[in-house]
């Protein structure tokens, strides 16, 4: 498997279809360096091509899931606008954002579910990663911090975008505002994780089990059914309805899962899907 200098792959039980990809600098709170951008979006999709994986979970190594950005990232990156004079150095700023939005867009671009297993810090960018992922699970412990505006400048990676859809525009716009802590229990109120556990072996176990029920499902099923929901988020009602007719016409006689799950549940017995 290859290897990164930032993140990690772990199959942490053998033949799980379940990977960890996992942030990988505890030394640093996880907080990402350049090369990360590189990095992470080329790990998404040597697992998504992957057939012995069915969902990808992302957590953090150490105390914490991610501090955000590492400042001599942030620092290349404005040094190197200020370099160029004028215009060519904010073209220059402006690409660079494109490109590095591309590695948190991975995230949904991948196939396979992905969920965020979150404890301690997750801060900055890390909520870049988090309001990506198709699941959030975190401890009662965790600490959510949206911190761009004390740092000088507004996010551009994707959770201004995404996080409204997630907690609400009104909670959205006040965290991004405030930069206030927000902690795992409220961050369960509004909406941003699914589940707060009481420690991180609990949400560690608890997440496990989450995923590994999920890749025992249809890989067709599961992953039409992220595709359909992400591109509904882009169409009307008919449209979106259209759409799922669509994708099953397309799907569900050529795949076969339908078949042997009507026959396993006929036979009381697990179904066998075959790997996509």
């Amino acid at each position: 498997m290859k290897q990164y200098k930032s993140i990690c792959i772990q199959q942490k039980t053998p033949n799980s279809r379940v990977f960890h990809l996992c942030l990988n600098i505890p030394s640093k709170l996880n907080a990402f360096p350049y090369e990360f951008f590189s990095e992470f979006p080329d790990a998404l999709a040597s697992l998504d091509q992957n057939p012995d994986v069915g969902v990808i979970i992302v957590c953090g190594a150490g105390d914490h899931f991610c501090a955000g950005a590492d400042f001599k990232a942030l620092g290349f990156i404005a040094e190197k606008g200020l370099s160029a004079e004028g215009i060519r150095g904010n073209e220059w700023v402006r690409q660079t954002a494109r490109i590095l939005q591309e590695a948190f867009t991975a995230v949904e671009r991948c196939r396979k579910p992905v969920i965020a297993s979150i404890h301690g810090y997750c801060i900055g960018g890390a909520f870049d990663i988090i309001s990506a992922c198709d699941i959030r699970y975190c401890t009662q412990d965790s600490i959510f911090i949206l911190k761009h505006i004390d740092m000088g400048f507004t996010n551009d990676m994707g959770t201004l975008q995404r996080l409204p859809a997630i907690v609400g525009y009104g909670n959205a716009m006040e965290m991004a505002l405030t930069c206030r802590k927000v902690l795992g229990q409220e961050a369960k109120e509004i909406g941003l994780v699914s589940r707060v556990f009481e420690s991180k072996q609990a949400l560690d176990e608890g997440v496990t089990l989450i995923a590994e029920g999920i890749a025992a499902k249809s890989p067709i099923a599961v992953v039409g059914t992220k595709a359909v929901m992400l591109r509904s988020k882009d169409l009307t009602l008919d449209q979106g309805l259209d759409y799922v007719a669509t994708w099953n016409a397309a799907t569900i006689n050529s795949s076969g899962d339908m078949v042997e799950a009507v026959r396993a549940n006929a036979q009381k017995r697990k179904p066998d899907f075959a790997k996509l």
